[in-house]
């Protein structure tokens, strides 16, 4: 486990600090799709990524879903953070957008390294202020971008995390992750299409040009 963690956080962590990681977290490995986090729980561990991705959703009173961000390798949740150390019930979902790898952190040690690790502080920092970006960013999204320009911008999103051409995603599963309807989902993937920036397969899309 030291290696790897030196290998995703070593820019971050002094040796001493992954060290104690080692000892006492517990290494997670999930599937695609997995449920990692549902609304109303409460989070007992924090989670650092070692590889694959994470997406975190937004759920409404209806059940439906928004994207907020994706969290990658070397990343870690801000809302995690904030309710581990709150001790507050999660407002968000998370779900394994690939097979992921992840190492699990007690909430009690969480508290005890942002005294004693100047790295660990600083961390846990930046990943609020990333998350805040994104979610801000996601904001915009929705309130200034037409639905089509928000479209393109979770393509390119979809393959930067993915490493890959090819999203393997139905319309209604687009449709879900963007609060919008499949209809107009697969009316503006088609007109992609038309364009030749995208090739429509059965349940995938392979990106030629964004």
């Amino acid at each position: 486990m030291i290696e790897e963690l030196n290998n995703n956080y070593g820019h971050f962590f002094e040796k001493e600090l992954l060290e104690e990681i080692s000892k006492v977290s517990v290494t997670k490995e999930v599937l695609e799709g997995d449920i990692l986090i549902k609304p109303g729980s409460y989070i007992k561990s924090m989670p650092l990524i070692i590889n694959g991705a994470i997406k975190i959703l937004r759920e409404d009173q209806e059940g439906d879903e928004l994207l907020l961000y994706f969290l990658e390798k070397g990343d870690t949740c801000a809302m995690t953070l904030s309710c581990c150390m709150g001790h507050h019930k999660s407002e968000i979902k998370a779900i394994a957008e690939m097979d992921s790898k992840l190492i699990m952190i007690p909430i009690k040690k969480m508290e005890e390294w942002t005294t004693k690790y100047s790295s660990w502080r600083s961390f846990v920092f930046e990943s609020y202020h990333k998350r805040l970006m994104e979610a801000i960013e996601t904001i915009d999204s929705i309130a200034f971008l037409n639905m089509d320009e928000r479209l393109l911008k979770y393509l390119k999103d979809k393959i930067k995390v993915n490493s890959d051409t090819i999203v393997h995603n139905t319309h209604q599963e687009i449709a879900y992750d963007l609060h919008t309807s499949r209809v107009v989902i697969s009316r503006l993937l088609k007109k992609l299409e038309v364009d030749g920036r995208i090739e429509l397969n059965r349940n995938s899309i392979k990106v030629i040009s964004l």
